[in-house]
């Protein structure tokens, strides 16, 4: 057992196995107040096993298992899980969704290539978001993704932007009833009615609060340096 802080929360993991506490190392925290417990079960490990399509340690199962479990109750203290790639620059944050394979790594990479140092990877794959007063906080946190680019930090979001591969790079601002229907696959859903309902809220808000962007993009420098111009701008352009 021991206590992480992500999210401005401070999160007790009680784990089995060492695989999630050397996975949080740069998270640990020594505060005694405990805003949230979380546990995986034997059963939650079984049924991940069994879905999972490729052979992995019970450790490593258990970890994925307590991150599902925390993100079921995220939404009581006003966040959740987002399935994206979020990045820093000049202070903001930009969070890149799409479906997994679509090329969210690759196309931060791209904004480092363009920008240098001035990128900062917050999180590589599933960071927190949270409602703090008017605005939207994101967080790192050591779920992060294969390439585990994760800082322990958080930043102010400034734009979310939906990703999509294609020949022509072009961005738009997205509708936010289309960008709704898109981006609720992307956020872990809780099991409990006043949870869902919660998220539903969360997500409404959010995407009220920030730029939503639609980009269509091949794999170039010039996709970087649209999406980034305009998003910083906030006018829609085609390359």
């Amino acid at each position: 057992m021991f206590k992480i802080k992500i999210a401005d929360l401070v999160v007790q993991i009680d784990n089995k196995y060492d695989f999630v506490y050397k996975q949080c190392k740069d998270y640990y925290t020594d505060e005694q107040d405990v805003d949230i417990t979380i546990c995986a079960t034997d059963e939650d490990i079984r049924i991940e096993r069994e879905q999972s399509l490729a052979q992995f340690s019970e450790g490593y199962l258990e970890s994925v298992c307590i991150y599902r479990n925390l993100s079921y109750v995220l939404p009581q203290f006003d966040a959740f899980l987002f399935h994206a790639a979020l990045i820093e620059v000049d202070g903001k944050g930009y969070a890149f969704t799409a479906k997994s394979g679509t090329g969210k790594s690759t196309h931060i990479r791209l904004w480092q290539q363009l920008l240098g140092d001035k990128v900062v990877i917050v999180n590589g794959d599933k960071p927190i978001l949270r409602k703090v007063g008017d605005k939207i906080l994101c967080y790192g946190t050591p779920w992060c993704g294969k390439e585990k680019y994760n800082v322990n930090k958080s930043v102010e979001l400034n734009s979310i932007c939906c990703l999509n591969r294609a020949k022509e790079n072009s961005i738009h601002k997205y509708d936010v009833s289309k960008a709704a229907k898109n981006i609720v696959h992307q956020i872990v859903v809780p099991k409990s009615p006043e949870n869902v309902l919660k998220i539903l809220e969360l997500l409404d808000f959010t995407l009220t609060s920030v730029d939503v962007w639609d980009l269509y993009c091949n794999m170039d420098i010039q996709a970087a340096m649209l999406s980034y111009n305009t998003m910083k701008g906030g006018t829609s352009c085609e390359d």
